[in-house]
């Protein structure tokens, strides 16, 4: 229902998010666990990859430059940069460094997220706007700065609607420490039910405004710290989560092709006909118009759409009826205060403390 994953090309592209996966389970792993391993990740490789995006952006590595091409919208940029400068604030906290070791600063993982969320969240809009400018409320084909046709609708509000509410999901904002280990940032708070919320809301963000890249920053790059928290590290998935996004971004930044050139491109169902007619996500780039893609033997199919975003709405007002209920019961602020102790996410969490 999601993806275009069968015939000759099934065994690489799965190869490919396994690649993916892996790859940022091990890159978090090299980043959390040493403060050495943390400023080469998180300091060194963006301050270098900044000059690489400068001399870029400014042509001097020539007009055809893959970063340039297919990553120049101010999208990727904001997200890359917002989730580094969490992931540093993160280490800040940890490492009680400079003003890490201030109790106002534990704020800080609430309002990065929030930033992050509001960015995917105007994006959307934009989407929703472009999109309908197009083909009204049944939606309609835009053509992105990053060379990506896209099918805009009320899909796309829907799921800012979520995301606007997933920021309210955030509880406990103060209960943010250092693991004991002092490997993680431990937000004991943020149980599964933020998580799952989250992670529904976010993959139906990539699905629509992403989505020849969402097989891997809408799947492998939501699972990887939803894996690691499950197993290993408990209570510290909102550090795994701005640890892997900042990794998947400057991957993604320098080598965008890996995502939209074969063997290891994935289209999801939205481009209908697509795979039938040996269109790849590469070709789709060079595509000028809505009605050459339909030349192409190309129609819009945005059903899964429209049911994810539904679900990510579902999910999230779910979650802060729940935050709700137990905010009355337990008479407590759920900004400021912790209300979901005595769950066991919670507990396991905060032995780790």
């Amino acid at each position: 229902m999601f993806f275009n994953i069968y015939g000759d090309t099934a065994l690489t592209q799965l190869l490919g998010w396994a690649l993916v996966f892996t790859g940022l389970i091990l890159m978090n792993e090299i980043g959390r666990r040493t403060k050495a391993g943390g400023i080469l990740v998180f300091v060194v490789i963006p301050l270098v990859l900044t000059v690489y995006f400068i001399l870029a952006n400014l042509g001097v590595l020539g007009a055809d430059n893959p970063t340039k091409v297919y990553m120049g919208g101010w999208f990727h940029y904001a997200k890359l940069y917002a989730a580094d400068i969490g992931c540093v604030g993160f280490m800040m906290i940890k490492y009680k460094w400079g003003i890490g070791k201030q109790d106002w600063f534990k704020v800080w993982p609430w309002l990065i997220v929030s930033i992050n969320i509001l960015i995917a969240v105007a994006s959307d809009l934009e989407s929703a706007i472009k999109g309908m400018s197009a083909g009204g409320l049944q939606g309609g084909w835009w053509y992105s700065v990053e060379g990506v046709w896209l099918y805009g609708g009320w899909w796309n509000i829907v799921n800012a609607l979520a995301g606007v509410i997933n920021c309210l999901c955030m509880t406990g904002c103060w209960s943010v420490f250092a693991s004991k280990d002092k490997k993680d940032m431990i937000w004991a708070d943020m149980t599964i039910w933020f998580i799952v919320a989250y992670d529904i809301w976010n993959f139906e963000y990539t699905y629509l405004n992403l989505p020849t890249h969402t097989w891997y920053c809408g799947v492998a790059l939501l699972l990887a710290p939803t894996f690691a928290n499950a197993l290993w590290n408990k209570g510290g998935w909102i550090q795994n989560r701005a640890n892997t996004l900042a990794i998947w971004c400057m991957f993604a930044q320098v080598f965008p092709l890996f995502q939209i050139k074969e063997p290891f491109s994935v289209l999801p169902s939205l481009y209908k006909g697509a795979v039938e007619n040996g269109i790849t996500a590469l070709d789709m780039t060079k595509i000028t118009s809505a009605s050459e893609l339909a030349s192409k033997g190309i129609t819009a199919n945005p059903t899964a759409q429209g049911v994810v975003a539904i679900a990510a709405l579902a999910a999230n007002v779910i979650c802060l009826a729940v935050i709700i209920k137990r905010s009355i019961e337990q008479k407590k602020n759920p900004y400021k205060n912790e209300i979901f102790a005595g769950t066991r996410d919670f507990e396991q969490a905060m032995a780790r403390r």
